[in-house]
Formats: C-alpha cells, sequence, structure tokens
C-alpha cells in the first residue's frame, strides 16, 4: 500500500486546558505557533477551534480570523479546518466564520452523548450548516459518532445538501458514544465504501485510542487524526510533549505501512480541495 496519507492535527479543542497539559496552546498565538511546529512534522490539515480570554471555548469569527491568517501565513498551503462544534456556541453562532471561507469546516449531522452532556445537533441546524458551507465553498468533513451519522450523511449529499464527494471521519473512544472496537471500525469502513465508492475518509480516537485507531487507519487505507484536543498524554506515564511529537508518531505509523505522509498538493488533490 503505497497511496499517501492524509494527517490532520487537531491542535486545541474546546476541553484541554494548560492544567491538563502546559503543551495545549490556547492562544491565537500559541495554536499558530503549535499548528507551525505540527505542518512542519507533517500535518497538512489543522482542525482548529478558538478559544476566549479566559481560555474558554468560542466562535467568535474575529478570533477564527485571526488564526486563520497566521496559519497561512505560517503553514503555506495548509489545509484550514474549522471547527463549528457545539461546545463553542449555540445555534446558528456555531456557523459564524464560514464566511471566513475556509478550506473546510466540521459537520456532526447527528446527536448523541458526551461525557457529561447530550451533543445536540437538530436536523434544522444540520441543514443550515450544510447550506452555508455550500454558500461558501467550504467542504465539510462529516464528524461521524455514530453509525447513524454515517448514513445521514449518504442522505444529506443524496439531497444536493452535501456537495461533491463526502469525507467521513469516524470519531471513536468518546466515553458515552461508540467506543474504541475494531469490528465497529471495520463495519464502518465497510459501510463509507459501500455509500461512498472510492471516497476518502478519516479516523480519529479520543484518549488512549488515538493511536490504535491511528494503527488501524492507516492500515486500512484511511486518513489519521491525532493532536492534543483528543489525547493529552503520551502513555500511561507521560503527557505528550507537542502536537508536533503526536504527529511524528502518527508519519512512524505511515511508515510502518509503507504509506507516505501526503504532502499539502496531494492532500488537496485528494480530497477534492482547491489548489493552495
Amino acid at each position: 500500500m503505497t497511496h499517501p496519507c492524509i494527517i490532520c492535527v487537531a491542535i486545541t479543542g474546546s476541553v484541554p486546558t494548560k492544567a491538563d497539559n502546559p503543551a495545549v496552546p490556547v492562544t491565537i498565538p500559541e495554536q499558530i505557533e503549535s499548528t507551525q511546529a505540527a505542518f512542519e512534522a507533517g500535518a497538512t490539515i489543522c482542525h482548529a477551534h478558538v478559544r476566549d480570554d479566559e481560555g474558554k471555548p468560542t466562535s467568535d469569527p474575529d478570533r477564527f480570523a485571526a488564526l486563520k491568517e497566521g496559519v497561512e501565513k505560517h503553514c503555506p498551503g495548509m489545509i484550514i479546518q474549522l471547527s463549528t462544534g457545539g461546545r463553542s456556541g449555540a445555534g446558528q453562532a456555531r456557523g459564524g466564520m464560514l464566511p471566513l471561507r475556509p478550506d473546510m469546516a466540521s459537520l456532526s449531522v447527528g446527536s448523541n452523548n458526551f461525557p457529561t452532556r447530550v451533543y445536540e445537533n437538530p436536523p434544522e441546524l444540520i441543514d443550515w450548516l450544510a447550506s452555508e458551507m455550500i454558500k461558501y465553498d467550504v467542504k465539510p468533513e462529516i464528524e461521524a459518532f455514530d453509525l447513524s451519522h454515517i448514513l445521514q450523511a449518504a442522505r444529506l449529499h443524496r439531497e444536493g445538501k452535501i456537495k461533491h464527494t463526502p469525507y467521513v471521519q469516524f470519531v471513536m473512544g468518546v466515553k458515552n458514544a461508540m467506543p474504541v472496537d475494531r469490528h465497529v471500525f471495520d463495519f464502518y469502513v465497510e459501510t463509507v465504501e459501500r455509500l461512498f465508492p472510492g471516497a476518502p475518509w478519516c479516523a480519529a480516537g479520543v484518549g488512549a485510542g488515538q493511536a490504535v485507531v491511528n494503527d488501524w487507519a492507516v492500515a486500512a487505507g484511511g486518513h489519521a487524526r491525532t493532536g492534543l484536543e483528543d489525547n493529552i498524554r503520551w502513555d500511561r506515564e507521560t503527557l505528550a510533549p507537542s502536537n508536533a511529537a503526536l504527529v511524528g508518531r502518527t508519519a512512524e505509523i505511515c511508515a510502518r505501512y509503507d504509506r507516505p505522509v501526503a504532502t499539502v498538493a496531494q492532500a488537496r488533490e485528494i480530497l477534492g480541495l482547491r489548489p493552495a
């Protein structure tokens, strides 16, 4: 297997803090610096959230604009994927950054349980976010926390609410959602390949499952997500030193399976994105 593997780095998320791991980048300058190091280590997608002055998650478009500008300057051609996740805001505020026209944005197409709350994604909000992504030429990354989310993505695609070839990412290891389970993972892959023949897909593991799911995804021909948003540890005893270190570990997994790490140009071609 020699086709390139795209590595996505989820740099900060909405939950981890410096109290959890001092390497978590919180301010915009910290995030830009951490993203640049991850880019140099092989990441070609930056999955980004932003925080307010107190370090709390926000959907503030101005902060997203500052982050986007910095990443574009220091990581030429890197694919910028902004989060529309529900921890950062409510309702249409979750899509307030889409007019910035990032290359990609996350799109959760169904609700599910999280560790302490319900992650609500009502149909009307999903339809609105999807329509805004079409309006601003933003490619959605379908975040599938459950099998039904893959099937919903197929329905949205049939109805023209998701244009072009969908890009589905399986998320495994979130407490109260889908655990890290190999049989489920294999069924996810089979389902995506049946519904979207030839389409690229990605997988993300949360916490201790990160390296495991990276290994499964790379071996199965998919793409991989890593980063401090999903996992602040290197192993049971050690905190992860940086986003770049986690990207480097994923690149080593790629090498074991004879998968070259995708370049920016290759990643954009695989995903059907406009050239940098």
